[in-house]
């Protein structure tokens, strides 16, 4: 891992910059069109770990180039794999982008071009995702011989609803950026030039409000979203408490009594 100049990280397959508030990870192995293979994993997971989070409060994962955010896992690497080494590289992806979903900051997926297999799991595993208007998605994987093996079969579900994605997942069909909004897996479409601007517009609007309020948000949704409605009340009760006798609570409230535009969130 290099560091360059604050909170600006570059390694092999992936690059690291904070804008402010905002952090923009960018997986640059273009001419693999992005795809994902052991080390791009192993590195984006340390990035994850040495991103600042008392300075940073919105993220944007994208891809390097105009034709790929992420193609996929990296077949030449998957395509001698044993059962056992099969699981374990299925785990590995799982972990990453079990941590990319439960980062306690919003992530934001600008989908610039491909995302196949690994590049639809992992843009799933982001909070919202908008994307070009030459991108494409798909669960190509029962073309290849193997099920989806980064979450590809739980979250498409979750977000799309289970008939489409049992269609999407069985065909193996990619789906153009049109009808990936008309479904509802991605929540804007934009040009190319559009995209990362949209996205980081996007992030400083999450970035100016009170950041402990936004994080127990994700957590309250996340967390209710895997139990039923009695319990997940409960725990928006107790993150909705958890934001009072905060700096930013009362900051926010004294805010609006005074019938003034300037915050001054702290995340304390």
């Amino acid at each position: 891992m290099i560091f360059l100049e604050r909170g600006s990280v570059k390694m092999e397959f992936i690059t690291y910059e904070a804008e402010g508030q905002i952090g923009i990870i960018t997986i640059n192995r273009p001419k693999a069109l992005n795809a994902l293979n052991s080390a791009v994993l192993e590195e984006l997971d340390s990035v994850l770990d040495s991103i600042d989070l008392k300075i940073v409060r919105a993220l944007i994962l994208t891809g390097a180039g105009d034709k790929s955010f992420v193609a996929g896992a990296d077949i030449a690497e998957m395509s001698t794999l044993t059962k056992a080494e099969g699981e374990a590289f299925g785990k590995k992806g799982n972990d990453v982008f079990r941590k990319l979903e439960t980062f306690p900051i919003p992530v934001i997926a600008a989908v610039n071009g491909f995302a196949l297999g690994g590049g639809c799991e992992i843009s799933m595993s982001c909070d919202i995702r908008i994307c070009s208007d030459n991108a494409m998605f798909g669960q190509p994987e029962v073309g290849l011989g193997i099920t989806p093996g980064f979450g590809g079969t739980q979250r498409l579900a979750r977000i799309v609803g289970v008939g489409m994605a049992k269609q999407m997942i069985y065909t193996a069909r990619n789906i153009k950026a049109d009808e990936a909004l008309r479904i509802g897996l991605v929540n804007a479409v934009y040009s190319q030039e559009e995209l990362l601007p949209a996205a980081k517009k996007m992030a400083s609007g999450i970035a100016k409000n009170a950041p402990i309020a936004v994080r127990n948000c994700k957590k309250a949704i996340n967390d209710g979203l895997q139990t039923d409605m009695d319990k997940a009340i409960v725990i928006e009760e107790k993150l909705f408490g958890g934001c009072f006798e905060t700096h930013d609570q009362k900051e926010g409230m004294s805010a609006f009594l005074e019938k003034r535009k300037e915050k001054n969130f702290i995340n304390e």
